[in-house]
């Protein structure tokens, strides 16, 4: 598959035994650290799409950690190499990956399947509360060509 210029996937490992499980997230010494801002926890319920925004400061890196989450991305930047393309990812415990999503490329994610879907995001800024980095459009935007497809449980 051909990602969208910066974004970048790294499979995660989960390291079970014999009182359950470990799954390192992300590590400073990985490529896809640039810096910590934060770090959150966002659901999503069946049903239920979460899109589009995108970010004008702040890269993020996403992985699920409960459920099944549908991630998509689309490329709006005018000088990148990759406008106008779209990516689609499924994460969760079945596919343990952390994607990086960099700045100005619009995202959105929907819980597949009948459970609500758990997202930990590692932002490389604070959340500003009196001015967000967050630009949004609807999720069935015409000017984005991607359809919210879910299949629920």
């Amino acid at each position: 598959m051909e990602y969208i210029s910066g974004v970048k996937v790294r499979k995660l490992r989960l390291v079970p035994d014999d009182r359950g499980w470990l799954m390192e997230l992300l590590r400073t010494d990985w490529e896809e650290f640039e810096q910590f801002g934060q770090g959150y926890v966002t659901t999503c319920y069946p049903g239920v799409v979460k899109a589009w925004h995108y970010h004008k400061g702040q890269t993020d890196h996403f992985t699920c950690v409960s459920g099944v989450a549908k991630l998509a991305l689309y490329d709006a930047r005018e000088d990148s190499p990759t406008k106008g393309m779209v990516n689609e990812f499924y994460l969760g415990t079945l596919n343990p990956i952390l994607v990086k999503i960099p700045c100005h490329v619009y995202h959105g994610f929907a819980a597949v399947g009948s459970e609500t879907a758990m997202i930990i995001n590692f932002p490389t800024a604070l959340y500003n509360y009196e001015k967000p980095d967050e630009y949004r459009a609807p999720y069935d935007d015409p000017a984005i060509p991607y359809k919210w497809e879910v299949t629920m449980g």
